[in-house]
């Protein structure tokens, strides 16, 4: 079965946003996303290939040496659907875009 990369991304500004919140109510935010993350996992867990995890700040390496960068990049996860559409519909549902300030996300074939 087909597997796609399905990274989670969120905007600098709108985390700072988040972040910007009294504690508590960061903390309430947590506390339902959590909840909800988990139950989509264990609903989708038959598609779910690597779990793969939330990610940090960006170092980024090129030509020139490395250095900081930004990206809108938070985590990922490996599906397998049939397809793309599919793995996307996944998603549709997801607690990063309804609950937390994830923006989107891009959901990407593995190429063979």
């Amino acid at each position: 079965m087909p597997r796609f990369l399905a990274v989670y991304t969120m905007n600098p500004e709108d985390l700072a946003s988040f972040r910007s919140l009294p504690k508590v109510e960061q903390d309430a935010i947590d506390a339902v996303g959590l909840q909800q993350w988990t139950a989509w996992e264990n609903r989708n867990a038959n598609f779910i290939h690597d779990r793969g995890g939330m990610v940090g700040k960006t170092t980024r390496v090129t030509k020139d040496g490395i250095s900081k960068a930004v990206n809108p990049f938070c985590g990922y996860l490996v599906v397998e659907t049939e397809t793309a559409e599919e793995a996307a519909r996944l998603f549709e549902d997801h607690p990063h875009i309804t609950v937390f300030p994830g923006d989107g996300v891009d959901i990407m074939p593995f190429l063979s």
